[in-house]
C-alpha cells in the first residue's frame, strides 16, 4: 500500500440512482416512495427549453415539500455551455431548502468545470448562511472527460460520486452506435467461426472506478437505454459491480428492482465473506498469514476483499 492512503468514500446506499424530469412533478410522489437510494431530480436533458423556468420551480418546491424519507436527494443541473446552470445553483441554494444533498454536474470535461461550480456553490451557502455543504455528482461524457477523469477527481472536496453517461460518451468519442449501454451488435471477435460480444464500456468504466477510488468518491455506473430489456440491463450491473461500481442509473421504475438486487450482496456472498474473516483470524491466531478456504488459498489481501462485501452488506441493512 502507497504511504498515502487511498480516502474512504461516502457510507451511503447507491444501489440504485432514479431519475425522473423536473418538468413531469406528478412522478415526484411515486419517486420518493421507490426503493432506489438516491433520487435524481432531472434540469438537463429531459426537460425540453422552454420548460426549464417550470421545472426548476417544480424541483425547487419539491425539495421541501415532499417527504424523501432518507434517500439521498439529488438534482441535476444543466451543463456548463447553456445558459440555464447559473440559475439552477442559485435558486436551488437560495429557495430549495438544506434537504437537498447534492446536485448533478453534467458533461463535466476538466477539473476547471468542477472549480467554477464549487465557487459559485461556496458563495450562495455563505450568502444564505446555509449550515449543510451541498454534494457534487458529477457525470464523465465526453472524450475530455474520460481524459482527465483523475484530475476530476480530486477537483472539489464537495464531490461524492461520479457516473459514466454512455449516450453522449459515445456521441463524443465518434462510437458508431445508438445505443445507450449494453454490448454492441458490431463489437465483437470471433472465435472458431462463433462470434463473442465484448463491452465496449469496460475500459472507461474501469478508468472511473480507478480515479473514483483513488480519491475516495463513489463510482457508479449509467443509463441503460433499452428498458424493455431486463437480461440486458442485468448482465451490465453485474459487469460493473464485478469492475467495483457501487450501483447504477434507474430510468424507468421497473429497472429499480434489478439494480438493487445485482447491488446488494446476496445471503451467499456475506455468509462467504464472514467465513473467509473467520478462517484468517484463526490463522493469525496461530502466527499464520495464509490458510486454505474451500480448496483455495486466503492471505491478507483476502481479509480485504471479504471486508468489502461485510461492510457494504451491513450500511445496505442499517
Amino acid at each position: 500500500m502507497s504511504f498515502r492512503l487511498q480516502p474512504t468514500p461516502p457510507a451511503r446506499p447507491n444501489r440504485c440512482q432514479l431519475f425522473g424530469p423536473g418538468s413531469r412533478p406528478a412522478i415526484f410522489e411515486k419517486m420518493a416512495a421507490s426503493a432506489a437510494d438516491v433520487i435524481n431530480l432531472d434540469l438537463e436533458d429531459s426537460v425540453a427549453p422552454s420548460d426549464k423556468d417550470s421545472a426548476r420551480a417544480n424541483v425547487i418546491e419539491a425539495i421541501s415539500a415532499v417527504d424523501w424519507g432518507n434517500k439521498t436527494l439529488s438534482v441535476r443541473i444543466n451543463s456548463l455551455d447553456t445558459p440555464y446552470w447559473y440559475r439552477d445553483v442559485v435558486d436551488l441554494l437560495e429557495k430549495g431548502g438544506e434537504r437537498l444533498d447534492q446536485i448533478m454536474i453534467p458533461k463535466v470535461g476538466c477539473a476547471e468545470d468542477l472549480y467554477a461550480v464549487d465557487a459559485l456553490v461556496t458563495a450562495v451557502e455563505r450568502a444564505t448562511g446555509r449550515t449543510k455543504s451541498l454534494g457534487f455528482e458529477v457525470i464523465i461524457e465526453s472524450a475530455a472527460g474520460i481524459a482527465h477523469v483523475e484530475a476530476i477527481a480530486a477537483a472539489s472536496p464537495r464531490l461524492t460520486a461520479m457516473s459514466l453517461g454512455a449516450a453522449d460518451f459515445a456521441a463524443s468519442m465518434g462510437m458508431q452506435t445508438t445505443g445507450i449501454g449494453g454490448t454492441q451488435e458490431n463489437y465483437y471477435i470471433i472465435h472458431e467461426g462463433t462470434k463473442h460480444w465484448g463491452d465496449p464500456w469496460h475500459w472507461a468504466q474501469a478508468a472511473i472506478v480507478a480515479a473514483c477510488r483513488t480519491h475516495g468518491v463513489l463510482p457508479v455506473d449509467g443509463p441503460y437505454g433499452d428498458f424493455s430489456d431486463d437480461d440486458g440491463f442485468v448482465a451490465q450491473a453485474k459487469r460493473s459491480a464485478t469492475l467495483g461500481m457501487v450501483g447504477k442509473w434507474a430510468i424507468h421504475p421497473k429497472q429499480v428492482a434489478l439494480a438493487n438486487e445485482v447491488f446488494t450482496p446476496s445471503a451467499e456472498a456475506v455468509a462467504e465473506a464472514r467465513e473467509i474473516l473467520e478462517a484468517m483470524e484463526t490463522a493469525k491466531a496461530n502466527g499464520e498469514g495464509a490458510t486454505v478456504y474451500k480448496g483455495r488459498l486466503v492471505d491478507i489481501a483476502s481479509i480485504k476483499q471479504a471486508e468489502v462485501i461485510v461492510n457494504q452488506s451491513e450500511m445496505i441493512a442499517g
